[in-house]
């Protein structure tokens, strides 16, 4: 029973925005991060739990510590090694989705605006609204803006969310490993129809996505 409750939880990380269903090398980090602090968590309710117990437990065993131990150990010590652990192991991910300047990197811009997203390419006139055409298994960096107010590209299966600022350039990388739909959306609240500002990152193979390129990409993501 409890073996099928688990697979019933874990089949519902799964979908086209669950940022659990990784598919891209930062989105892999920050689903494991979450896994780990998900699993660490679990671990001291447990303990902390059982310290709950202990009293009623041994109760015939009657022993008093003093509160200097409470204070020392679990009001500092404690958070200080956990919060240390959890910022070591998070700093990676994040490092993992910032550009890092290197030549052969592929940019996009990303443009958001209320309530859509248009997106243009380097070296080609062509811009696409609601939908983002990248080569597959190759790095590409997203120079996110807005038009007006603070929006956030988001990619669940790809990366983490950056927002979209007025008068700021932030600048996202996302790798898609495999051809295929991704689906994306704004994960800030900037108004009444935010809901609708959905977008989709088609993956072709790098020699399909630089003839369609030349063609002129064109394209307006399905509902």
């Amino acid at each position: 029973m409890l073996l099928g409750l688990a697979a019933t939880g874990l089949s519902g990380c799964e979908g086209a925005l669950s940022a659990l269903d990784p598919a891209g090398p930062a989105a892999q980090s920050i689903a494991t991060v979450w896994w780990v602090m998900m699993s660490g968590s679990l671990l001291i309710l447990i303990f902390m739990m059982g310290l709950v117990l202990l009293p009623f437990l041994k109760r015939h065993q009657a022993r008093e510590v003093p509160e200097h131990v409470w204070l020392w150990a679990g009001g500092l010590a404690f958070p200080m090694v956990v919060l240390t652990a959890l910022l070591a192991w998070g700093l990676p991910s994040g490092q993992s989705m910032l550009a890092g300047g290197e030549d052969g990197v592929h940019t996009v811009r990303a443009d958001a605006f209320q309530w859509g997203w248009d997106f243009a390419y380097p070296d080609s006139p062509a811009v696409t609204r609601n939908v983002l055409y990248i080569p597959a298994g190759e790095p590409v960096d997203v120079e996110i803006r807005s038009a007006d107010v603070i929006h956030a590209f988001w990619v669940p299966r790809l990366a983490g969310k950056t927002d979209a600022i007025p008068g700021t350039v932030n600048t996202l990388r996302i790798i898609a490993p495999e051809p295929g739909i991704y689906e994306g959306m704004c994960a800030e609240f900037c108004g009444l129809d935010h809901t609708t500002m959905r977008f989709q990152v088609i993956a072709h193979a790098p020699a399909e996505y630089e003839a369609r390129r030349a063609a002129g990409l064109d394209g307006e993501a399905t509902p």
